[in-house]
């Protein structure tokens, strides 16, 4: 029999072991098995001795954990962490922030089907229901996307108000805020709804009540600041963005150049602690009409003058839109796509 048999048994056998899941003994004692039969059944011996050992030199470091743990894990372990940069506060609050629902599940490579069906469907209450079947409906049927995407490049001025009036930019805002304060699955259904007629509105819509800084400033700012932005963000008082990407920087946060520098200031006559931010952005939604930026950039506070770290991390700063030395560039027209979308800095 030809040489390449072993190899092939070799490979057939760990690709069954692989989709099977097994366990490493199991596929070093299957392999073996495989080889044995090969060989017996008239298969190259040399070439069965050479695949063996391929087998023997995976296998035998592997299954002692002694050796394994000493002689493998470790040493790639202080080689990984030492090329990886390092997680500031913010970065490992990020990832330690939330719990895992049924995704957890499904990146376990064997998820639990019966678990997702167990899981109560959800429904959207009589005013969400209301909302939908009223000014989400009367807004679709004003909705022109022919004159939106190949006229005017833009809403007209009538979608722009009436999306400010009924609070589609406040989807998410609790009541207590001055918003609708709607669920997850409410803000799904109405960008369902007006992507159906025009994904320009739904991106609109959209932004605000994901990328805007209203989710943040719900989670992390102070009741002053609360009652400050988001009743103006609900009724669209205030238009926000957010400022993630750039030329050399895509959505990933933590490869973002632009930065803040903590430093004591004139600001309204007063001398007041604050930072000053280098930024260049990209492709930023809704930048050409917002009154409110959302700055992502990473702070530095190298005089401590909040405290002994130097790198403070990613950080997030709202920025009105005439603050000095903010330049808001020429709208983009990125895709053929009339989104409003353009460049600061």
């Amino acid at each position: 029999m030809s040489v390449v048999v072993p190899f092939l048994v070799l490979l057939v056998v760990g690709a069954i072991a692989a989709y099977h899941r097994m366990r490493l003994a199991w596929w070093a004692a299957l392999t073996a098995s495989a080889l044995v039969a090969s060989w017996l059944l008239g298969a190259n011996g040399a070439a069965t001795f050479v695949a063996g050992l391929i087998v023997a030199a995976v296998a035998l470091p592997l299954l002692i954990p002694q050796f394994r743990k000493a002689r493998i894990t470790t040493p790639l372990l202080h080689f990984y962490t030492k090329i990886l940069p390092p997680l500031s506060d913010t970065e490992r609050t990020a990832l330690e922030a939330g719990t895992v629902g049924f995704e957890g599940e499904l990146f376990s490579g064997k998820p639990d089907w019966d678990k997702l069906l167990s899981l109560p469907k959800p429904q959207l209450t009589a005013e969400e229901q209301a909302f939908l079947d009223g000014p989400c409906d009367a807004l679709c049927r004003m909705t022109n996307d022919w004159d939106i995407t190949h006229v005017r490049a833009d809403l007209p001025p009538e979608l722009w108000e009436f999306c400010k009036t009924h609070k589609f930019f406040g989807l998410n805002i609790p009541k207590e805020y001055g918003g609708l304060g709607f669920s997850a699955l409410m803000n799904h259904k109405v960008i369902q709804k007006l992507a159906s007629i025009s994904t320009v509105l739904s991106s609109t819509v959209g932004v605000p009540n994901s990328l805007g800084p209203a989710e943040l400033l719900m989670h992390y700012g102070t009741e002053e600041q609360k009652r400050d932005y988001l009743p103006r963000l609900a009724d669209g008082r205030e238009v926000p963005c957010f400022a993630l990407t750039g030329p050399f920087a895509g959505s990933d946060a933590t490869s973002i150049p632009d930065y803040g520098i903590v430093c004591m200031g004139e600001w309204n006559g007063a001398n007041v602690l604050g930072f000053r931010l280098t930024l260049n952005k990209r492709y930023i939604t809704l930048a050409p009409v917002a009154t409110l930026i959302g700055v992502a950039f990473r702070m530095y506070d190298p005089d401590g003058l909040l405290g002994d770290k130097r790198d403070i991390g990613i950080s997030l700063a709202l920025v009105p839109r005439d603050t000095p030395g903010l330049d808001i560039g020429r709208r983009h027209f990125p895709l053929n796509s009339p989104t409003p979308k353009s460049a600061l800095g």
